[in-house]
């Protein structure tokens, strides 16, 4: 690891004006300090911004502002997102250890890099980490890699599973540089790669993210989130579903969907929403949503097993929240 320098900031301001000459900011460092050490990262200074004011709080509109210094452990446990969003929880307990929970943040977890094996491996070529030097993952070990949105350029998913559920809530992102501040929608905030891969997200240089919103979203009491992996210990997501069911009267009022493991950024399956809305709360209603999001996955030559467990995993899902026999 090269030497760096290293701030520490109390405040949201200090922090942004200390970003500079190739800084990073550091918030819980269970991403980037890893990458530091292979080398994949080379920052000349971190910014440590885990001391910033952390607190979950009603913002009185209903919404619920999580500050982005706010360890998951703490997000996860909290009874105001238990009670009103679960799969926001369950995403959350399902995506680590205790441990690494207690020290990854709110802001950290969204900004997560993949963990691709070309792009964790300085040795190989790779355009999210080194721009026109390639994909090998197209021909190469892409087993667990996308099936959905992924370019000529790069075929890498984004290892995140709380902005799983963020991304079907229509979550918001605050961010904040030295110019001012503004919001993100989260569906917003991470990129497909196209033909800039080493852009994860649309923020620019010197931006810190400050707080997620969580917006009022009554029948997301009813969610519930699903994570298909090689092991049942902290492994990344092969597909990972989350879901909220809104059924009255054995019809489908309004659904939220959305899937990890699958894309270069969280997937929201609004095809699949335009199937569930006004339709019967059935199986072959459940099959035809999952059938019309991934009438779009371009499988590559060894993940065409995604596409099944996908479906599969919609499927029961629904039929779970939607509490059929």
């Amino acid at each position: 690891m090269r030497e760096f320098a290293y701030t520490r900031a109390a405040e949201a301001a200090t922090a942004v004006a200390e970003i500079r000459d190739d800084a990073k900011f550091l918030g819980g460092g269970t991403n980037l300090v890893d990458l530091m050490k292979l080398g994949v990262e080379t920052p000349a200074r971190l910014v440590d911004v885990r001391r910033l004011p952390g607190t979950i709080d009603d913002t009185g509109d209903g919404c619920l502002r999580i500050d982005a210094s706010v360890p998951n452990s703490v997000v996860a446990a909290d009874p105001r997102i238990r009670e009103r969003y679960p799969f926001v929880a369950q995403a959350l307990l399902s995506g680590a250890s205790g441990q690494l929970r207690n020290l990854a943040t709110t802001g950290g977890n969204l900004l997560q890099r993949t963990r691709c094996v070309y792009f964790m491996d300085v040795t190989k070529p790779c355009n999210k980490r080194e721009p026109g030097t390639g994909c090998p993952a197209r021909e190469g070990d892409h087993a667990n890699l996308a099936i959905l949105g992924w370019s000529e350029s790069c075929v890498a998913t984004h290892p995140s599973d709380f902005a799983v559920p963020l991304v079907a809530l229509d979550a918001r992102v605050h961010v904040q540089d030295a110019r001012g501040a503004r919001v993100v929608p989260l569906d917003e905030l991470h990129r497909l790669p196209g033909d800039e891969p080493h852009r994860d997200t649309v923020l620019e240089p010197g931006e810190l993210v400050t707080a997620v919103e969580l917006p009022p979203l009554p029948f997301a009491r009813r969610s519930a989130y699903r994570k298909v992996r090689e092991r049942a210990s902290f492994s990344f997501a092969v597909v990972s579903v989350a879901a909220a069911l809104d059924v009255v009267d054995g019809t489908v009022r309004e659904a939220r969907l959305a899937l990890g493991g699958v894309a270069h950024k969280p997937w929201r399956c609004r095809a699949a929403e335009a199937v569930l809305e006004g339709a019967p709360a059935t199986a072959q209603t459940f099959a035809r949503a999952a059938d019309a999001e991934l009438a779009a996955a371009r499988p590559l030559r060894d993940n065409a097993h995604k596409v099944p467990i996908a479906r599969n995993t919609i499927c029961t899902l629904l039929a779970e929240l939607a509490a059929l026999p």
